[in-house]
């Protein structure tokens, strides 16, 4: 049983540093994904304008302008779409985009996935924490008879710590993730809406 409750003190100990550990990683990830897609979305408001444009003056004929606008992914998108049609009837378009989306997906949500574990985790990993520390304080007070209360509000106290730095972990994370995964689904559904710009680029060829 008592090596049971040094194994409970060394693990509260343990999770502490590697939750620390665990919002250095987090940092990092946020740090890294916001610049990277802050460029993207930058990007992809800059062709957006141009894309509404088109929409607003009806002017189908600056659309291959735009596939050397920028180097954004839809004006990526745009010119495979273009070039495709330009060789191939409008059939098989739809998978054209979809495996297009499908390459460029990963790189927009590089580590996100790990973000979203310590997002949902990190409350659990300092609850366990917290449980190995009240072990701890228990512990404390059956080899210290004579001091009573405050060997365990201490103790009870340090295990919380735990706890509190699991959900300072866990909250940032989640709203980190949650931005994140908006901006990438809105350059996503702008891939999308380039593949229609590009349907109509097609149909207005066939009624010129």
């Amino acid at each position: 049983m008592e090596s049971m409750y040094q194994f409970a003190e060394a693990s509260a100990n343990f999770i502490l540093y590697f939750m620390g550990f665990l919002s250095i990683v987090s940092l990092a990830i946020m740090i890294e994904r916001f610049l990277s897609l802050r460029k993207i979305s930058k990007s992809s408001k800059e062709i957006g304008v141009k894309f509404q444009e088109i929409i607003n003056t009806q002017d189908i004929s600056k659309m291959k302008e735009l596939t050397t606008y920028n180097d954004s992914m839809e004006s990526r998108a745009l010119g495979y779409g273009i070039n495709y049609l330009n060789k191939n009837s409008e059939d098989g378009i739809d998978e054209l985009f979809s495996s297009y989306k499908t390459m460029e997906k990963p790189k927009l949500e590089r580590n996100l996935y790990i973000l979203g574990t310590i997002a949902s985790n990190a409350p659990y990993i300092g609850l366990l924490g917290t449980v190995m520390g009240i072990m701890k304080a228990f512990n404390d007070l059956g080899n210290s008879p004579g001091q009573g209360n405050e060997v365990v509000m201490a103790g009870i106290g340090h295990a919380l710590v735990a706890t509190a730095v699991g959900l300072a972990l866990a909250i940032p994370a989640v709203v980190a993730f949650n931005y994140f995964s908006k901006k990438v689904a809105l350059i996503l559904s702008n891939i999308d809406a380039t593949k229609d710009l590009c349907l109509l680029f097609s149909k207005a060829k066939k009624g010129a």
